[in-house]
């Protein structure tokens, strides 16, 4: 009986042995999970990765050493029109529109013709200047005659003098009806005495137009819009809390979620007062806009940076992760990486700085750490079951 329950005992034993072989090979053959062709992971931190499996998760190193921060300040804004370089285009005549030669989208040139219309009153101002034309030449004939006959002794200096005044109130006249031309910005001749010509004040970008042809409109109505895009503001919204922090002069960085560029200005104008209902201050950047990316209505996150701060030691933010309630960075060992638990400090939008844990000279993992972090979860997982 014993002879027999030993040689049941051997052959479960043998069973198991092999079973187990099988299920090793395995895993060997077919790779199974990153982290585990080169071993198991160990209960003290230990991510262990061959070669090809980090350049596969695209897991990069790097050196810890010294950095400099750019601690700043983010505030949300909008992208505007450059109001000292927008022109709300009105004729200053009232009239009908004949022709309209400018479209919404049109970038146009200073000068050019953006509408013609028919103006009684420019009629008016024309033929009064051309009046005024006429009887000043016939004053200067007068004046040219008068003194003649006054130099000849033929007639009295008073007829003399008066001829020289009626010159004068003639050029005044003549100069006057001018000046009532240039105001309502109208050329002095033209095809036709009521034809007035709309022109652009800059070279810009029509963003609105509000006429038509065949269209009446008023001296004070708004036809257009003219904007010079060259040169945008860059809007953000400040909390009092956060006005110490935001002067003139101050750099900034610009960037938009839909947008893959940031852009540098400096903070041109912080608003004296706060608003009634927001209680908040607006901020302005004048922000060059060579290639017209930066459209009005594009939101943006307006960062304002203050002075750099060098640090000791620095690692990349995207190096550092939370393992239970402990900061880590994955620290190079032989065989794979080391949860290193580290102390932080001061810190910005891209780096943080380390200040305890980690010695300079060391090499870490420095991207693509959530990886890593994840399969140290699992191992936990693994060893608690």
């Amino acid at each position: 009986m014993a002879a027999i329950v030993a040689a049941g005992v051997l052959a479960v034993s043998a069973v198991l042995f092999t079973s187990g072989r099988h299920a090793e090979d395995d895993g060997h053959a077919h790779g199974g999970p990153v982290g585990q062709a080169a071993g198991d992971h160990a209960d003290d931190g230990i991510v262990r990765l061959t070669e090809a499996q980090v350049q596969a998760a695209g897991i990069r190193t790097a050196e810890a050493g010294p950095g400099i921060l750019r601690p700043g300040s983010e505030f949300p804004g909008e992208i505007r029109f450059n109001e000292d370089r927008t022109a709300h285009v009105v004729p200053r005549l009232a009239g009908v529109v004949e022709r309209v030669s400018a479209d919404l989208g049109q970038e146009v040139r200073k000068g050019q013709v953006l509408a013609v219309i028919a103006s009684t009153a420019l009629s008016d101002m024309r033929s009064e200047l051309l009046a005024a034309r006429k009887r000043l030449d016939l004053a200067n004939e007068t004046f040219a005659r008068e003194r003649k006959l006054w130099e000849e002794r033929i007639s009295a200096e008073q007829d003399y003098l008066q001829a020289r005044a009626a010159r004068e109130e003639a050029a005044i006249a003549v100069q006057n009806a001018a000046q009532k031309l240039q105001a309502v910005g109208a050329a002095s001749s033209a095809p036709a005495l009521n034809q007035y010509e709309l022109r652009a004040p800059f070279d810009g970008t029509v963003v609105e137009k509000h006429m038509a042809m065949g269209e009446a409109v008023g001296d004070t109505a708004t036809v257009f819009t003219i904007t010079d895009l060259s040169a945008v503001w860059a809007e953000f919204i400040v909390a009092p809390r956060d006005l110490a922090a935001v002067r003139v002069g101050e750099r900034v960085t610009i960037s938009s979620s839909v947008l893959n560029e940031t852009a540098e200005g400096r903070v041109s104008y912080v608003g004296p007062l706060l608003g009634a209902q927001t209680r908040t201050a607006t901020a302005r950047v004048t922000l060059r806009n060579p290639g017209m990316a930066w459209r009005p209505g594009l939101f943006i996150t307006v960062r304002v940076l203050r002075d750099e701060e060098p640090v000791a030691l620095a690692v990349p933010a995207d190096a550092i992760q939370t393992v239970g309630e402990r900061s880590v960075v994955f620290t190079v060992v032989p065989g794979g990486f080391k949860a290193q638990p580290v102390k932080t400090g001061r810190r910005d939008d891209a780096q943080v700085e380390v200040l305890e844990g980690l010695e300079p000279g060391t090499r870490y993992a420095a991207a693509n750490t959530f990886m890593l972090k994840a399969e140290l979860g699992k191992a936990s997982a693994e060893h608690a079951h």
